[in-house]
């Protein structure tokens, strides 16, 4: 009897770590809804369709306009231009990409998580407040903030999926690089998604959460409808 109890443990562990190996340890898609009929998906788990390699060109591995400020990020100003598997086709599954990052005086970068990827951000112009929050592991253990003020030529880390922020703390603009450990890192904006889903999440459940009257969560909801964030 011990010994195939053993001998099961043995075959369940096997199992376990033959397919932790035969997934993907960074997918790029929040979920992937399998249907019976492959011909209609048109989602595809970790990448994009490959090109032909009898038909690319340097032009694949080749994007540019990191030099100007991109579009709006967000509603306090932030810009961003990006280079990942979208705009630079030839860095698909490469599992990095780039982005330029332009802060307005005291704009922010919200609190965010960028899911599929650790972040190495490089300050060029400007002085900003940066930071993440640790998740919890353990009960009755806090969440653990470490932030630091950058300047020019100064480095700062962001560990994979932990909440995130950059603000401008000067008065004058801020421009940064950041290095991803993904082609796609994805981008989940806290208070957007807390209060800007579509449907909109129950004010009932957003109420209690943060512990405050019902009136304040659909204000800071029609603010966000209004804003179209």
């Amino acid at each position: 009897m011990v010994l195939k109890s053993f001998v099961l443990t043995i075959a369940i562990m096997v199992l376990v770590t033959s397919m932790s190996y035969a997934s993907d340890s960074i997918p790029l898609q929040d979920f992937c809804v399998a249907i019976n009929d492959p011909n209609n998906s048109h989602v595809f788990v970790n990448g994009r369709f490959c090109k032909n390699p009898e038909h690319v060109t340097a032009d694949d591995f080749f994007t540019s306009g990191l030099n100007m400020p991109g579009n709006a990020l967000n509603q306090f100003g932030v810009t961003v231009v990006a280079a990942n598997a979208y705009t630079l086709p030839g860095i698909n599954t490469l599992g990095i990409s780039l982005a330029r990052i332009d802060y307005p005086p005291y704009g922010l970068n919200a609190p965010h998580t960028n899911p599929r990827e650790s972040e190495v951000l490089v300050i060029l112009e400007g002085m900003l407040y940066v930071g993440f929050v640790t998740s919890t592991s353990a009960p009755n253990v806090k969440n653990r903030l470490f932030s630091k003020i950058l300047h020019p030529g100064d480095v700062f880390v962001f560990p994979m999926g932990l909440i995130h922020f950059q603000l401008n703390a000067g008065k004058t603009k801020a421009i940064a690089f950041a290095a991803f450990s993904s082609q796609l890192p994805g981008l989940n904006i806290i208070p957007n998604a807390l209060f800007g889903s579509h449907p909109s999440i129950n004010d009932d459940i957003l109420a209690k959460a943060f512990q405050v009257d019902k009136k304040v969560v659909d204000y800071i909801q029609s603010e966000f409808e209004r804003d179209n964030f």
